[in-house]
Parts: C-alpha cells; structure tokens; sequence
C-alpha cells in the first residue's frame, strides 16, 4: 500500500468514528411540542447538536484568527492580484474531472459537455489552467460535488454538521466529502507515481486561494452579525438548497463560508449587502 492511499485510510477510519459520534452527542434540547412555533423554527434551523457544532466554531475561529486568516493576508501581501488570479484558474481547473463526474451522475447533459470542454480549451489553450480561456469564449464554469449528486439522488442532508477546519456542513455533505477525497483523479494520479507531496500542496494551496478571497467578506458578515455562527449556518443551508438545485430556485445563490470548504467570494459579497 502506497503511503497515499494509507493516509486515506487513516483519514477515512477516523472521520467514520467522528461522524457518529456527532450524530449521537452535543444535542440541544427540543422545545415542548406544545409550542407548535418553536418547534416548526426548530425544525427549519435542523441543527440539534448546537451546543457541539458552536464548540466546533469556536475551535475554527481560533484557528482561523491566528493561523488561517493570518497566512491568507501573507499569501496576498507576497503575491499579486495578477499571480493569484493564474493560481485560482489552474486550481479550478484541476477540479474539472470531479465537476464533470458528478454532472454525468447527476444527469445533467449538457453542464458534462460544458466542464468537458472548458476543460479541454484551459488545458490545451490556457496552457494546464493558467488562463481560462474558456470562460472568455462563452462557456463560463460551475461547481459540482459528490454531496450535491447524493441530494439529487434523493439522500436526505441530516442534520447541520460544523466540521473541524472545513466548516458547515452536514452527514450527507461530509460522506461526499470523503467520496471525492479518495476518488480524486489527480491525487490517485499524484499517489501512484509518489508525489504524494504535490497533492498536499494543491490542497495547502486550494485552502489559502478560498480563504484570501473571503477576507473582507467575513469580517463585513462578522460585523454585521448579531450572532455570528446562527448567519454562517443561515448562509450555508441556502447556498446547498441553490446549488443542488443549479440555481433554478429553492434558495438564495450564496456560497459555502467554510473555512477551506467551496467558496465564491463575490456572490457572497452580494448576499452581506
């Protein structure tokens, strides 16, 4: 066994164990079910394990303030817009083969043909992503992942999750999250050739980009807030409810605030307005 696919097995025997013990443990307490108003927002919020996930948050807020954030302003400050923006566009461009398999999962034709070839025109073209060239031909980009394709087939989310380090999330989101960790084309690529190390480099590197593009967003959502952790939930459950939807209603197209989850700064930007 290779020293990749045996960090991968660590990882996915101790998510499983961390997972169920979230699922069973930090509830809150539901109100009477005489409160027929109570309830109904308690079931609308879905996050019995409040008292956890806040723990969690506060873990990723220290962690974010003295360690994260603080490498996303040195990651700025050393490297120019121009330079940040050719990173953005290889990373984005490397996630291609997993946005492409879930269209094909999700059935959804025509959004195959478009990641195919965007991908195509970047990687020939826009020499391997640095330019994307595809987007100024008229084939713009979109995110898809494995916990999107689950809700489309018709797997329930669970209740809200607060990961360590990723963020908001939930049991559904977090299985598709180990999903394409493991099947990733390039990391198993990477794995087999012994370049594990390139892999956790795009990794490092995927984190800081999302992480540098929501600096001012955070702290303008954080400003505002009069509960900080309750919006970032709100934000979240809207952002799945549009994105498992493709946008054609069923929630406000806003993204994912994760530390290091998928993050569109700029309709985010939009939504704090």
């Amino acid at each position: 066994m290779t020293a990749n696919r045996a960090n991968r097995w660590t990882v996915s025997r101790l998510v499983a164990p961390v997972l169920a013990l979230a699922l069973v443990a930090g509830c809150a307490t539901p109100p009477p079910a005489d409160d027929k108003e109570a309830v109904a927002e308690w079931e609308q919020v879905n996050d019995p394990l409040e008292p956890m996930n806040r723990a969690v948050f506060d873990f990723n807020r220290f962690a974010d303030d003295y360690a994260i954030r603080p490498a996303a302003e040195g990651y700025r400050t050393v490297m120019p817009k121009f330079g940040r923006e050719r990173i953005h566009n290889i990373l984005s461009n490397l996630n291609s083969p997993l946005i492409f398999a879930n269209d094909v999962l999700q059935g959804e034709a025509d959004r195959a043909v478009q990641t195919f070839f965007r991908a195509m025109m970047n990687s020939t073209f826009g020499l391997a992503g640095f330019i994307d060239v595809a987007t100024a031909a008229g084939i713009p980009g979109h995110e898809e992942d494995f916990g999107q394709t689950l809700a489309v087939w018709g797997v329930g989310e669970g209740p809200y999750l607060m990961l360590p380090i990723f963020g908001p999330s939930n049991p559904r989101d977090t299985v598709g999250l180990v999903a394409e960790f493991f099947a990733d084309p390039f990391d198993i690529a990477m794995g087999s050739i012994g370049k594990e190390y390139i892999s956790y480099t795009r990794a490092g590197m995927s984190g800081l980009d999302k992480r540098e593009g929501l600096i001012e967003t955070l702290d303008e959502i954080q400003r505002t807030s009069l509960d900080y952790y309750a919006s970032l939930r709100s934000l979240y459950r809207q952002h799945r409810a549009s994105e498992i939807k493709n946008g054609r209603g069923g929630g406000e197209k806003v993204p994912s605030p994760g530390l290091v989850g998928q993050i569109k700064g700029d309709e985010l930007s939009q939504s704090a307005q």
